[in-house]
This record gives structure tokens, C-alpha cells and sequence, in this order.
């Protein structure tokens, strides 16, 4: 144990003191005991004191380790969410496109011609018949998923035969062909179109195929996902669409993100006849379609009040009494 200068000092001196021959004191012997005696306080005192030294530097190290101490601040949890964060009001979104066939680019057009026999298979195996009547197709541009050409078939028997798909094609060759019936001779083939299974679930493949350089637009999924079921979604404040500027008294899009997780995407087609309709859909945290809903938005009937209709009729109320003023006090 190694104490301070100071104490060494101490030490040096009391061992001096203890070694001084007995003839150096006054009274030998005695004399020389009675030194000693003298000088053990002394030496107890510098132990005592390099000991308490010694402690304080082995201390020092923990005390100044709690004084480095880091201190990390965890976040915030944020919910899974299919959507870019912070993208709940919805900026500027492109509409859906419709371009007849004469409107579209030979690159379309020819990737169509490639598909064709694809298209017809699958049509056949569920009953549409794609190889019998004259069958017109136009094209549905959709922003949110750029990477498949979106072709809706039409075939016009007359009242009551009237069969509608929509044809989704790959443009990068990853994915296939896929149909998404609308109507069969002027019926649903199994429910709606837009709550149907196999609507959600071609619509779920569809965007797995994708592969997009950014995360999807909340809204212009939305409506893109209307579009394949058959709708043809008209929203306030589209951009670049004059005709979404007649609806600017229509409830406004709204995305909701419930505490564990994925989204609820709502909009009006205001220009849904014969009034408008609701669009929800419900996204799971990694942004698969788990239902859609679609139902007329109520419309709230307002009639005007007569000013006679404010006037109280009847007998009148006989005055209050005020039971605790003294004798009953009449209001």
C-alpha cells in the first residue's frame, strides 16, 4: 500500500526516532523504552492516514464512471403503417385516365396483342366468354401503380346482357396476366365487385408485382383500386381534372392509422350516379388489402322552417315559484 510524500515523511522520521541508541536518551534504557512508547501514536497515525489515501484513489474511479454515465433516449412507437408517415392530408393526386384505344401509345398497344390469348384464357375459365361477340376495350392509367397496363373489356349484348373485366398486365415481365370480372351478362358472378374476394385479391398480387421506387400514395391507391372494380372515381381537387372541381362541397379524403397499426383509406365518388358513393378500405401494417366497403353516402334532407314554426302554441306555462325565496316568491 503506497500512501503520499507527506506520509513516506512520516514514516522516515518515526523510524528514525525508534532506532536512536538508549545512550543518546536520559536515562538509558528506561529512557530509550519510553521513546518508543512515544513515537507508536505517530507511526498509527501515518498508517492510518496512507490507508484513507489509498481508499480515496480506489474510490475515484467509480465516482467518476457514474459521472460518464450516457443516458439514451428511447422513442416514441410508431405504428406500422403502408403509407409514407406524416401523409394524412393528401397533396395534389392525378385521376385515374381513361384513353380509348386509338389514344394509345403503340408500346400499349402492342403489349395488349401480346397478352390477348392470356387475357382469353383467363376470361373463359370464369364464364365471360371472351372469344364469342364483339368485345371494345379502353385503357385505365392509374399513377399509383405504373408498372401494369390496365385494359377494361366491354361487351354490349343489350338491356340485360351486358359483361364487364378488367385485364391487368405486367409491363417488366414479372407477374402474369390477371382478370377481375365486374359483371357477367349484366350480374355480379359471385358479390360486388368492389367487396369481392377475388377483386382484393388480384388488387393485393397487382401491387406485390409493382416493386415502386417510393412509397404508394395513399389516395391514388384508392382510386386505383375503385377503377379496377368498375367505378370510374370522380374526388374534389384532382389535379389536372376539371370535372373533380364540381364536387368541392363532397367529403374530403381521409386516411386513419388505428393504434396497431395499417390504414383506413376513405373518399366520396361524388360523380357516381345515381348519387354518390363511399369508398373505405382497410389496409393491414404491410399494406395488404384486407376488405373494401362501398355504400350510397346518405344525403341529409334539409327542409326550411317556417317563421310561424318558432311560436310557442298551446295553453301558456303558469309562472315558476321560487320555494326557496321567503312567502314563494312568482318568477
Amino acid at each position: 500500500m503506497k500512501g503520499s510524500p507527506h506520509t513516506a515523511a512520516l514514516l522516515a522520521r518515526a523510524t528514525l526516532s525508534s532506532e536512536t541508541p538508549p545512550h543518546t536518551v536520559a536515562g538509558g534504557k528506561l529512557g530509550g523504552r519510553m521513546a518508543q512508547l512515544k513515537t507508536l501514536p505517530v507511526v498509527l497515525a501515518a498508517l492510518s492516514l496512507a490507508a484513507l489515501c489509498s481508499f480515496g484513489r480506489a474510490q475515484a474511479p467509480q465516482d467518476n464512471s457514474s459521472a460518464h454515465l450516457k443516458v439514451t433516449p428511447v422513442p416514441d412507437a410508431v405504428p406500422p403503417m403502408p403509407f409514407p408517415p406524416g401523409s394524412e392530408t393528401p397533396g395534389p393526386v392525378a385521376p385515374v385516365e381513361y384513353r380509348s384505344a386509338g389514344e394509345m401509345t403503340r408500346k400499349d398497344l402492342d403489349l395488349e396483342a401480346d397478352a390477348e390469348s392470356s387475357i382469353a384464357e383467363h376470361a373463359a375459365r370464369i364464364g365471360l366468354q371472351f372469344n364469342h361477340g364483339a368485345w371494345s376495350y379502353r385503357q385505365l392509367v392509374c399513377p399509383a401503380l405504373p408498372n401494369h397496363l390496365f385494359l377494361r373489356f366491354l361487351r354490349n349484348g343489350g338491356a340485360g346482357d351486358v359483361s364487364v373485366f378488367t385485364a391487368s398486365i405486367p409491363r417488366n415481365s414479372e407477374g402474369r396476366v390477371r382478370i377481375i370480372p365486374i359483371r357477367l351478362r349484366s350480374y355480379s358472378l359471385f358479390s360486388p365487385a368492389p367487396i369481392n374476394a377475388l377483386t382484393i385479391s388480384a388488387f393485393n398480387h397487382i401491387r406485390a408485382e409493382e416493386h415502386p421506387a417510393k412509397p404508394p400514395d395513399w389516395l391514388g391507391t384508392g382510386l386505383c383500386y375503385a377503377a379496377l372494380a368498375g367505378a370510374h372515381p370522380q374526388v374534389a381537387n384532382l389535379v389536372d381534372d376539371p370535372e373533380s372541381q364540381k364536387f368541392l362541397t363532397a367529403a374530403p379524403a381521409k386516411l386513419e392509422i388505428p393504434v396497431q397499426g395499417g390504414a383506413i383509406v376513405s373518399f366520396t365518388d361524388a360523380g357516381a350516379a345515381p348519387k354518390p358513393m363511399e369508398w373505405t378500405m382497410t389496409f393491414d401494417r404491410k399494406g395488404r388489402l384486407l376488405k373494401a366497403a362501398h355504400l350510397p353516402v346518405g344525403q341529409l334532407a334539409v327542409h326550411p322552417v317556417p317563421p310561424s314554426a318558432g311560436e310557442p302554441k298551446g295553453a301558456p306555462w303558469p309562472p315558476a315559484v321560487d320555494v326557496d325565496s321567503p312567502g314563494g316568491a312568482v318568477k
